[in-house]
């Protein structure tokens, strides 16, 4: 016991000593800031860059007659559709169920044919005129499944066909023009987004992380993909891109790969990873952004804090921005236009990804009772690039319009109950679906 004591308060001495000898607390100079502040600021590596207002050369304004399919890529996007600069509403037509507590529609509207199809918060699939009248609908839930139980889902037309994927995992054939049903498959899983479909195939994703090319006439499987599972999938994720010889798909964890059309031989992968700091966000590494082709490249954006410029040929990248995409990205001229993880507007440099100029848009909408809910975070739709300027749907009930060059506010108009799909513009007519379930058309 004596033993223990003796050794005890030697220890204690020999600390002390040592206490004393050391060199006192060198404080250095500076701004000090809290560790909450820099975590929620992104960190001292984030250097936001002046504006900058630089000219810009757009594709002369073409009058398109259709809007087939998400703009991703090449063959289906219209790089400046012609749109007059005052827009006012000519009609609005009720497709369905909007967006509810638990269900959302999260479909963008297509148009081929003088038809515009639609579809709502319960998978009902709308075709209507370009004067506004419902031609036909037809329920795609399952016979066996009730309605309301999925989300997720997109819509494609080519050579009279309309592909219709949705969140009961099922891709289905429909005559553009009755309706009706000509042939269905099976997925398995969840479809998260929107199918392509080009040269007798088409192309989709499922919520397993599994790519799809599938025969256009009958439905049976050419060739599949499997990637790595995610749980994080965000529902109505982006189509796959098509060039000339390739098709690439992006999965919800981060996965991008390209790989023949014809055969699915795999070509190149890659993988967008990184996130913003301190940002919840940063916990959903899902492709939010893309793949869109544009020329001999491939860009893609993350809902995390990424967007990556990809060589389409090799995969190999090229440059990466410290920033997010919430939709898919607009590539016009020398530069590439989107909706940021932090509710921006920006334009990039489209050969070094460097940021040109960003935009606030509006993030919050207050509630009536905060002590027991949270703000609603408003959604940005687009961008597209149509009449020569930016043109941005939002939930807020905002149709807005923005100088390219500059990022200056050219034009607001009003859509009751705001939107919840970006725009398709067909023969200067502008489509868009509100949270009420209602298809408007601007003209």
């Amino acid at each position: 016991m004596d033993l223990r004591i003796t050794t005890i308060t030697a220890g204690l001495l020999g600390l002390t000593m040592l206490s004393a000898c050391s060199e006192p607390e060198v404080i250095l100079p500076g701004e000090r800031f809290g560790t909450r502040e820099v975590l929620q600021n992104g960190g001292p590596a984030e250097v936001t860059p002046p504006n900058t207002s630089r000219a810009l050369s757009l594709a002369a304004s073409t009058v398109n007659a259709g809007w087939a399919q998400s703009p991703v890529s090449p063959f289906a996007r219209v790089d400046n559709a012609a749109l007059n600069r005052a827009l006012t509403p000519v009609f609005s037509v009720d497709i369905g169920a909007g967006d509810g507590r638990r269900q959302r529609i999260n479909v963008d509207p297509v148009v081929s044919g003088g038809r515009i199809y639609t579809m709502d918060s319960e998978h009902l699939v709308s075709a209507v005129s370009s004067a506004g009248q419902i031609l036909w609908q037809k329920s795609m839930v399952p016979a066996r499944e009730r309605s309301g139980q999925a989300q997720g889902g997109g819509l494609a037309v080519a050579d009279g066909r309309l592909y219709v994927a949705s969140g009961y995992g099922r891709l289905t054939a429909l005559d553009a023009a009755s309706g009706a049903e000509i042939w269905e498959q099976r997925l398995g899983n969840t479809a998260t987004g929107a199918p392509t479909a080009a040269g007798g195939l088409v192309y989709l994703t499922s919520g397993d992380s599994r790519a799809w090319a599938l025969e256009a006439e009958s439905g049976r499987i050419r060739w599949q993909i499997d990637a790595p599972e995610n749980t994080t999938n965000v529902a109505g994720a982006p189509a796959p891109a098509l060039s000339e010889k390739a098709v690439i798909f992006a999965f919800g964890n981060g996965a991008v790969q390209s790989a023949f059309r014809e055969g699915g031989m795999r070509l190149w992968s890659a993988d967008v990873v990184g996130s913003r700091i301190g940002s919840a966000l940063a916990q959903v590494g899902d492709i939010t952004g893309g793949p869109v082709i544009a020329g001999d490249r491939v860009y893609v954006g993350n809902h995390s804090g990424r967007v990556v410029a990809f060589g389409l040929g090799n995969g190999e990248r090229l440059w990466t921005a410290r920033m997010g995409a919430r939709g898919p990205v607009w590539p016009a001229g020398d530069s590439v236009f989107l909706v940021s993880d932090k509710n921006q507007l920006v334009r990039l440099d489209a050969a070094s990804g460097a940021q040109i100029w960003a935009v606030d848009l509006p993030g919050y909408e207050p509630v009536r009772r905060p002590q027991r809910r949270r703000d609603s975070a408003f959604a940005h739709y687009g961008p597209v690039m149509a009449g020569g300027r930016l043109v941005l749907a939002s939930s807020d009930g905002l149709l807005r319009s923005f100088d390219p060059a500059s990022g200056a506010l050219i034009a607001a108009t009003e859509v009751a109950g705001g939107a919840t799909t970006a725009p398709a513009i067909a023969n200067g007519t502008l489509y868009v679906v509100t949270k009420k379930g209602q298809l408007v058309g601007y003209r």
